[in-house]
């Protein structure tokens, strides 16, 4: 009678435990995208041999390289800090790069080193790089996607909501509107 308390005592603990790391992880999520501050990133032309894998955009950021005046060791993989502020058209721009985590009044976002070069340029990985979306619409997107990075007339750029270090990508836009709506319209259109 015991063993099996204790076996379903077990069983129920486990039951919980599962149930309360991903509602954990929403809940974080949601945390950021409700408290966190708003910052737009200009996104970089991307390899063009670098394939949609998936359901989700590869973005790279114009910003993903900052001189480092310090003679400190970057290493690859490392985990730094970046901290932000917003130019005057409310693009997310680099103050600097710190090894250690800046205190709670700075906006910053938790990158990993990729490299650092001779010429002391330090190049990072934010951890927002994919635009995950509804796979039927996803290979439409990226088409509209990569069309619109040479286009000097339009501004392809990520929405993403920082707070405490912690990122949450909320949108890709081109020219102020979302990726999602231009490749429903488009659908629309060729109906």
């Amino acid at each position: 009678m015991n063993n099996r308390k204790l076996i379903l005592a077990a069983f129920i603990l486990v039951a919980l435990a599962q149930l309360y790391v991903p509602a954990k992880m929403i809940l974080d999520r949601e945390n950021v995208l409700t408290n966190g501050i708003e910052f737009k990133f200009r996104t970089a032309p991307i390899d063009p041999n670098d394939p949609f894998r998936g359901k989700y955009i590869n973005l790279q950021y114009e910003n993903s390289l900052t001189e480092i005046q310090s003679e400190e060791d970057w290493l690859s993989g490392e985990v730094i800090y970046v901290i932000l502020t917003k130019d005057t058209h409310g693009f997310a721009t680099i103050t600097s790069v710190s090894k250690t985590k800046p205190s709670d009044e700075f906006s910053f976002v938790k990158a990993k080193v990729r490299f650092m070069s001779t010429d002391r340029t330090l190049a990072f990985d934010y951890p927002f790089d994919r635009y995950y979306m509804e796979e039927s619409k996803a290979y439409e997107a990226e088409q509209v996607y990569r069309e619109s990075l040479p286009d000097s007339t339009q501004v392809a750029y990520a929405l993403v909501k920082i707070k405490d270090g912690e990122a949450v990508l909320k949108d890709v836009l081109i020219n102020g509107v979302s990726i999602r709506d231009i490749v429903s319209s488009e659908r629309k259109e060729i109906k």
